[in-house]
């Protein structure tokens, strides 16, 4: 089997500890979909190549790490955040119950990062502590723009955060009144 980190955009092999998507090839993976032309031309590369959709690195000695799902990745201001990342960094800080990040559209940087929190009882909760925390610890475009404050996160049966399901809420609700925009 074959394995290969590459650009999501560009589909560029990427060089050891660079997070990219991780892409396999072998006589076992499958060639395709069955009658879903579509899907199979979105999955596998001319070269045969399944593009399985998680980020992920190699290290130099040749282990693989997965960092989160390529569709979760947030493209900020034409840098890559994957949201695994800024969460287990704001998790963390002693108020946060919970945290799940997604981005949002925006017209200056494309995607803006967005922490949604929920806050352990009876603490005084601030975003720009928050941020402030995560600051030495995050490069500053990976820095949440948005916090907003919320009362859970919606998972699965397993307990995974469902972040198309808070992607579609944010969208639908526009702008909440427990968000909090930041300048970072």
């Amino acid at each position: 089997m074959e394995l290969r980190i590459a650009d999501p955009m560009t589909g560029a092999r990427l060089e050891s500890r660079q997070v990219g998507e991780v892409w396999l090839r072998a006589p076992n993976v499958t060639r395709g979909y069955f009658n879903r032309p579509q899907e199979t031309a979105s999955a596998l590369t001319g070269e045969g190549w399944l593009r399985t959709g998680d980020g992920g690195y190699v290290d130099e000695d040749g282990y693989l790490f997965l960092t989160d799902r390529i569709k979760d990745m947030i493209v900020s201001g034409g840098e890559n955040v994957y949201p695994i990342e800024v969460e287990e960094i704001l998790s963390q800080h002693p108020d946060v119950a919970d945290v799940a990040v997604i981005g949002v559209p925006d017209e200056r940087w494309g995607e803006r990062v967005t922490a949604l929190v929920v806050t352990r009882p009876g603490v005084g909760f601030s975003a720009e502590a928050l941020v402030e925390f995560a600051r030495p610890r995050l490069a500053g475009y990976k820095l949440p723009r948005t916090v907003e404050l919320v009362p859970d996160l919606p998972r699965t049966p397993t307990g995974k955060v469902l972040k198309r399901e808070l992607r579609r809420r944010y969208d639908a609700a526009g702008f909440a009144p427990n968000r909090h925009q930041l300048s970072v």
